[in-house]
């Protein structure tokens, strides 16, 4: 089954404009509702046996099973028969509201993460139609339930064949936009290790080094804007909270905001094609960058984004035909890359790679690359060459 998701930017009228911002107040209350059940219902169970709190106390009874999906789903049925402002709503729209809060649950163990947030009129930003009867796209037009039809500037056809699934609609400071989510009944073979190998290497000096002896420049995404970005959010501190003056200060933080990520974006795509197509195998490390995002050069790393672009990568080379494998990241920058000689540790001020053993010289950078490429080489099962310049080229 082959599942793409495209974006689309929408062009609803006011009265879409005011349905779309009911629709998201209502999911804002739902979501509120169904986390404050969960929340009581574990604190109920946290009360000592033998001792009362001196505060307050949740008085639920004891055989009171846990407010998962299903008893939610159910309550929320019988609580729209009496309330009509749920009632005006798409019952499947709140469902995914619900089905969403569960898994922001199951997150909290099976990923380590924090209890999900109760949502204010900004949070809660987008929700999703789960499935059409028929096609509901015709030409530049969408016919969504409760909205009718929305017009939206469409940048790209829908590929012949290809059916949509679902529909969400997502609230940004540039406006709304809409994610299709189509999907074609075919079977897709994962690309074979084949053709030109290419090794990549990342880091902050240069935003990455290929095996090919290419280095590419660290674009500042953030620190381009950063001057502007310091001095609206220091204005904002002043601003009364709830304010129209504090709501609209905000959005041109959040715009500002959305610049950077779709520019950083932009060049992740760019980028990852441009390597995609020199090479018919790309080799990267396989770096935890949670603990990257924790060092004294946090603020870059996470302006680089490297995690982003990696997945954007392997999303490109599968579209593409290209192979994509993460290999070992230990010691790639102390082997060397012609006679695999392991060398001492590098200084961070060391930025060339002199091997004692062989005499190869060439950038340090260049020279992890290359080593990344040999063990993805020999990962997948194919030949290392190497000549007398120290070049390493796969023997397919």
């Amino acid at each position: 089954m082959l599942n793409f998701t495209y974006e689309y930017k929408l062009i609803p009228t006011k009265s879409q404009i005011a349905e779309i911002e009911r629709t998201l107040g209502i999911c804002k209350s739902v979501w509120n509702y169904a986390l404050a059940e969960r929340k009581d219902w574990v604190n109920f169970r946290k009360c000592l046996v033998n001792a009362c709190s001196l505060e307050k106390e949740y008085i639920i009874p004891a055989d009171t099973k846990f407010p998962n999906y299903h008893v939610q789903a159910k309550a929320l049925t019988k609580a729209r028969a009496n309330n009509s402002e749920l009632k005006s709503v798409n019952a499947q729209l709140l469902q995914q509201v619900l089905r969403t809060l569960d898994r922001a649950w199951e997150d909290i163990r099976k990923r380590n993460f924090g209890f999900p947030r109760f949502k204010n009129a900004v949070r809660m930003r987008s929700f999703i139609f789960p499935q059409f009867k028929s096609n509901p796209v015709k030409g530049n037009k969408i016919k969504l339930p409760q909205l009718g039809w929305v017009k939206f500037r469409k940048s790209r056809e829908i590929p012949e064949g290809f059916q949509v699934k679902q529909a969400r609609v997502v609230r940004r400071a540039t406006g709304y936009y809409l994610m299709l989510s189509i999907q074609l009944d075919v079977n897709v073979v994962n690309p074979i290790p084949h053709g030109h190998a290419l090794g990549i290497d990342i880091g902050l000096d240069k935003y990455l080094a290929t095996s090919d002896g290419e280095l590419i420049n660290r674009p500042k995404f953030f620190n381009s804007l950063h001057r502007k970005l310091k001095l609206l959010q220091r204005r904002l501190r002043n601003k009364q909270k709830r304010s129209n003056n504090r709501f609209r200060l905000n959005r041109r933080i959040a715009k500002i905001h959305e610049k950077i990520a779709a520019t950083r974006k932009d060049f992740h795509f760019k980028l990852a094609h441009k390597l995609c197509e020199q090479a018919g195998m790309i080799f990267v490390e396989d770096i935890d960058f949670k603990s990257w995002a924790k060092g004294m050069l946090r603020k870059h790393t996470l302006d680089a984004s490297f995690g982003q672009f990696f997945q954007i990568l392997q999303y490109v080379a599968w579209k593409t035909d290209t192979y994509f494998l993460e290999v070992d990241k230990n010691y790639t920058s102390q082997i060397c890359p012609n006679c695999e000689t392991k060398g001492g540790k590098k200084l961070l001020s060391e930025r060339t790679h002199n091997c004692p053993a062989c005499g190869y010289t060439t950038n340090r950078d260049v020279a992890a690359a290359q080593v990344i490429r040999n063990k993805g080489l020999v990962a997948v099962g194919q030949p290392v060459n190497q000549n007398a310049c120290g070049d390493v080229s796969s023997g397919g």
